[in-house]
């Protein structure tokens, strides 16, 4: 049998990797946990920038990067070129894995369009059941206080970009509903037929 995907989506602190965790308990088999926080943290210190200049290897990497300038401060994730193309790296090491017949979690945050976009020419042909992952902002700021290593306003700076695309086959509140709620859901989710977000987003993609 040909392996699945789940694909987690959502904002810094939304839940995923604990919802992750969840589902390779609940589920049968063996399921790998494959998350850009596990990409991210093997980059060198010198290519992880904190409002690094344009010139430097910082911007390069991962920037951290502040926005004053509006009503509300937040902090940006930026990705330069090394940076995007270790994420492309990334990909590509995912679908390698689902074509070793290894099932995978995808623990992820679309940041940007073209990331989605290349995830559905990475993966087109693989059975993918897409997962938004969402919780309410008060939730998630008092999240990210409590994790060691987080800029507070992370994730209002992705909170409604990185759903943009609208499109998902099951979606899940992690600030609503229980880790085992939002487990129970996914995998009556992948249980079922029509789990197609990602034919529908492909089709729509190559139409524009």
């Amino acid at each position: 049998m040909p392996a699945q995907v789940i694909f987690l989506n959502g904002s810094s602190s939304a839940g995923k990797t604990t919802l992750a965790k969840h589902l390779q308990k609940a589920l049968p088999g063996c399921w790998q946990h494959m998350a850009l926080d596990h990409f991210r943290d093997g980059l060198p210190d010198k290519y992880r920038g904190l409002n690094a200049p344009d010139d430097t290897l910082g911007a390069l990497g991962l920037n951290v990067v502040p926005v004053t300038d509006g009503p509300t401060s937040f902090t940006k994730v930026v990705f330069g070129d090394a940076g995007k193309a270790l994420l492309c790296g990334m990909r590509r090491a995912m679908r390698a894995v689902v074509d070793a017949k290894v099932n995978i979690i995808i623990d992820d945050v679309l940041l940007e369009p073209e990331f989605l976009q290349d995830y559905l020419t990475v993966f087109d042909g693989v059975n993918v059941l897409f997962v938004g992952v969402r919780c309410d902002l008060a939730s998630i700021d008092a999240r990210e206080q409590q994790r060691p290593g987080r800029f507070s306003g992370t994730a209002y700076g992705h909170f409604k970009s990185c759903h943009a695309h609208e499109l998902y086959d099951v979606e899940v509140d992690t600030g609503a509903l229980s880790p085992e709620d939002c487990t129970q859901r996914v995998e009556s989710a992948l249980q079922a037929d029509g789990n197609t977000a990602f034919d529908t987003l492909r089709a729509k993609a190559s139409a524009d």
